[in-house]
């Protein structure tokens, strides 16, 4: 690891927590909340910064999960609504409501499934695709800032850490 990344930060709210802990159980290992509670609060501002960003391009967090799903689906940008369900973990009828939602707006729409009479696919259409494509620069834009004077290899090892925190809910099987 680099030095960067060893080197003492200046203290946040987090350490607060952890010292009064740390005051009231000085024998426990609050290593555990000393990562998850950053990991808990960075997530609570990962999503106020999407919701600004997706806003920016007339879309809430929602509506980009679906768009770039079916965008990152490849040619010809379509997948079925169960497809849409499994990705977004949400229900039947919540999905049929944001595709409802979305194919109102112009950005997708229903097909017969050509290899099944009894299935729709969902269709991103060229608007969807803009869309989705600019809400993904406006994040990333965001993102690259927050990540600051982060050398690119701290950044490797930071997301292979969290990939192997990850991987057990991803994967629960594995």
């Amino acid at each position: 690891m680099t030095s960067e990344l060893q080197a003492q930060p200046s203290p946040d709210e987090v350490d607060g927590i952890l010292a009064a802990w740390r005051a009231l159980l000085p024998k426990a290992d609050l290593t555990p909340l000393s990562v998850f509670s950053r990991v808990s609060r960075l997530a609570r501002h990962l999503d106020v910064a999407r919701r600004v960003a997706f806003s920016k391009v007339d879309l809430e967090p929602w509506s980009f999960d679906v768009l770039s799903a079916l965008r990152r689906a490849g040619e010809p940008f379509a997948l079925t609504p169960g497809a849409l369900m499994q990705l977004s973990l949400v229900s039947s009828g919540t999905m049929t409501n944001r595709i409802d939602r979305l194919e109102e707006r112009g950005l997708v729409r229903r097909t017969d499934h050509p290899e099944d009479r009894r299935a729709i696919l969902v269709i991103l259409t060229e608007a969807g695709k803009q869309a989705a494509d600019a809400a993904i620069t406006e994040l990333m834009q965001t993102e690259r800032q927050w990540l600051g004077e982060m050398p690119q290899a701290d950044v490797e090892i930071l997301a292979n850490h969290l990939r192997t925190i990850l991987r057990p809910f991803d994967n629960p099987t594995r």
